[in-house]
Parts: structure tokens; sequence; C-alpha cells
């Protein structure tokens, strides 16, 4: 006598009876998740790239003082400009940490809690308080002007199609959001650390502020603008 698997019956039987709309739900369904799956790998990716990215800024130290001149105001600057607010706190957050643990990624290729606490250390918590702050205020401020002009809903396409005048406009203003959040994002970093050369070198207020900050204003300001024309470009590109 021949066995049946009911089980596989049923299932044709449900399969071949299922409306239309539930397959296609169930289509669109599975398209969201490898989408998302996709987006969140992307994301990654993006993160794990910006640390190094900081980590690479920050090995070429020029000594001209307690605090040297690196290209990691011009990362991280980048970072804020390229990635959204999430993305550049878990990179700032990961540099950190790595950092803390022992791994050579600080100014000088130096490592551990002992430069974070050092005199210079105050600038790298201020990186911390000031990519999300920066980040935030960038993403705020794109989407209350995009959406006040209808930007935010225009596809690559429809920008190409857009006037020159209207394409000037468009840059001048982002260009600008950009340069503000990289402008607070220093600022904050310069308050902290301003406060903590302070305390742990035990000058007065004058003294931290024109040695850990007045030498390095107009050359971070060149960094800021730099960072925001090459993320301007890079956006372009990747989209």
């Amino acid at each position: 006598m021949e066995s049946v698997d009911l089980s596989e019956s049923f299932e044709g039987e449900l399969g071949a009876k299922s409306p239309q709309p539930v397959r296609g739900a169930a289509k669109v369904l599975d398209g969201a998740s490898r989408k998302g799956a996709s987006s969140r790998s992307r994301s990654v990716a993006f993160v794990g790239l910006t640390i190094a990215l900081i980590a690479s800024s920050a090995i070429i130290a020029v000594p001209i003082g307690p605090v040297p001149i690196t290209l990691q105001m011009f990362a991280i600057t980048f970072a804020i400009v390229v990635l959204p607010p999430k993305a550049a706190t878990a990179a700032i957050v990961g540099y950190l940490v790595l950092g803390a643990v022992g791994v050579p990624v600080f100014s000088g290729m130096r490592g551990g809690i002992g430069v974070l606490a050092g005199p210079t250390g105050g600038f790298l918590w201020g990186y911390l308080l000031g990519v999300p702050l920066a980040s935030l205020f960038l993403a705020g401020a794109r989407k209350a002007f995009g959406n006040a002009r209808g930007e935010a809903r225009l596809s690559r396409a429809e920008r190409a199609a857009q006037s020159v005048l209207q394409r000037a406009a468009s840059f001048l203003r982002n260009f600008g959001l950009e340069l503000v959040a990289g402008i607070i994002f220093t600022a904050v970093a310069y308050v902290c650390g301003w406060a903590q050369y302070m305390v742990v070198a035990q000058v007065g207020p004058e003294v931290a502020f024109l040695t850990a900050c007045a030498p390095f204003i107009a050359l971070d300001l060149a960094k800021i603008i730099a960072a925001v024309v090459c993320a301007r470009a890079v956006k372009e590109v990747v989209g």
C-alpha cells in the first residue's frame, strides 16, 4: 500500500489556493528584509572605514607644544558630513574605545586611559560630545531646509534638471550648514580640551587657551573647509 505525504499535499494545495495579494506581500516583505540587511551591512562597513580614517589621521603628529597638529579635525568633520548621526557617533565611540584599551590610534600612535586622562585628553572627550551634537544639528537643519523647499523629495534626475541658479543656491546652503556643523564640533572639542588642559596642567584659563587652542584655530578652520569639500564630492559619487 503506497503512503501519501499529507503535509506536502496540504502545503501544495495551500500554495495553489493562496491569493495573489498574499504571495505579493510575502515577496515585498522578503525584499524589504534583504534591503534592510544590506543597509545595515553598508552602515557597519562605513563605520569601520571611518574608524580607520580617524586613526590614520592621527598617525602623523607634528608637535608644536603640548598639543600636536594632526588631521583628526579633517577626518571627523568629513565623517559628520557623510554619515548619519548614529553611524558618526558609533564611529567616534568605537575609535575612543579602541584607544582606551591600548590600541595605538591616538595622536603619535599612542593609546591607553592615560592619554584620555592626560593634559590633551579633553580634546578626545570633546570628540565624544561634539560628534553627536554636530551630527544631530546637521541632520535637523538638512531636514528643515530641505522639506521647506521640497528638496528632500527630489530624485537625482530632478536635481540635475534644476537651473544653474537653483543648484548654486542649494550648494551654498548645504555647504554653509555643513561648515557650521564642523565649527560646532570643533568648538566643543576646543572647550573640552581647554578645560582639561587647564586642570591637568594646572595653568590659568588664558594660558590654557593660548597654549592648547589659539595656535590651531586658523589651521583647523582650513581643515573643516577641506573636509566639507571632500565630503560633498564623496556624497555625490556614493549617493
